[in-house]
């Protein structure tokens, strides 16, 4: 999440609404844009693949053991077994309905294990893959994904909860599912091991989530703040719900990331104007290291316009190298988001 938009400032909604649904609708591997993907059930088991018209079980060592997948349009065209179907969407699940492991592979290019039931439609060509999962498993899984291995529990912790309250506040960044399993909302890949740090970070603060006027916050984070994190009006952002105090980090202060750009004067002018936007603007056209953070200054010599700058990410909310090195020197994740969340609370989702 070392990226985002203008709307997340405006999230937020009260504990009760979320209390109904602690699931997740996330689209994953649209970075592949497939067209094509191929579907099994992990070794475990077998998948219900449910059309508007039929259904199709999926078994091992069953003739149709594994599902080809590819788009027409906005059709799809399935193929398993022999027989070949065609389906506006289908929906992939155990045998009555409930999560399932599923093993999604885009051929040639990646493979990926989810737990959870997949929804899957085409586009313009494009297929369309969401995996609605347990809150807790998405949770544990963008802190197997977002956090440097070796980060102290206290730490994990605090990125558990931060990461929650992300995904309990902050829904609706896309038109066809919640979240997706990149930067732009947060990083994801498979589930980890039960018995893994990140899924014990998961479990240890289960239903956890920061508060601010009896509300969760999409709460935010970044790799490195560069020393101390940033405000939404000091990145060009309003502000509408939790104000993002700026607070030092000795850490980064004390051990900056420093990087060095050369950009034209017209995106010199886009940062100016537009601050986290325009970055946002350059990332898309130029790739996401093209300007790292939003501390820096600028140089400009004989037409050449020079960055100098610290830090990675926006800059608000958690620093989590800041947070790491807080939980190294014994510090738990309460007081971890004290320090990065001023004046909001810890509470559990009913």
């Amino acid at each position: 999440m070392r990226y985002l938009c203008l709307l997340l400032f405006s999230l937020g909604f009260p504990l009760f609404a979320q209390s109904q649904d602690r699931t997740v609708r996330i689209g994953v591997l649209g970075i592949f844009h497939p067209q094509q993907l191929t579907l099994a059930a992990d070794q475990a088991g077998e998948l219900l693949i449910s059309t508007a018209d039929q259904r199709i079980f999926l078994q091992r060592g069953s003739a149709c053991n594994l599902l080809r997948v590819r788009s027409s349009g906005d059709n799809l065209l399935l193929s398993c077994g022999g027989r070949e179907t065609r389906a506006k969407e289908i929906r992939a699940s155990g045998r009555n309905q409930q999560f399932a492991g599923l093993v999604v592979t885009v051929p040639e290019k990646i493979k990926r294990h989810y737990q959870g039931v997949l929804e899957l439609k085409a586009k313009n060509g494009e297929l369309i893959p969401v995996i609605i999962m347990d809150l807790e498993t998405a949770v544990a899984s963008v802190v197997q994904a977002e956090t440097t291995p070796g980060t102290p529990m206290e730490g994990l912790k605090a990125q558990a909860i931060v990461s929650r309250s992300y995904f309990v506040a902050g829904g609706g960044r896309h038109t066809d599912f919640d979240f997706c399993d990149l930067t732009h909302c947060q990083f994801m890949r498979e589930p980890p091991a039960s018995d893994s740090p990140a899924a014990n970070a998961a479990a240890l603060t289960h239903g956890l989530v920061l508060t601010y006027e009896r509300k969760p916050i999409a709460a935010m984070f970044m790799r490195s703040c560069g020393g101390h994190t940033r405000t939404p009006e000091e990145i060009r952002l309003s502000q509408s719900g939790y104000p993002y105090f700026s607070v030092p980090c000795d850490f980064c202060y004390n051990n900056p990331i420093r990087w060095t750009r050369k950009v034209s004067r017209e995106d010199a002018a886009l940062l100016r104007l537009q601050g986290e936007n325009g970055r946002l603007a350059i990332g898309r056209r130029l790739g996401w290291d093209a300007v790292p953070s939003n501390n820096f200054t600028v140089h400009e010599d004989e037409g050449e316009v020079t960055l100098h700058g610290v830090g990675q990410g926006h800059g608000l909310g958690l620093c989590q190298r800041g947070a790491r090195n807080m939980a190294e020197r014994g510090s738990e994740f309460r007081v971890i988001l004290d320090h990065y969340f001023p004046n909001t609370r810890l509470e559990t989702l009913p």
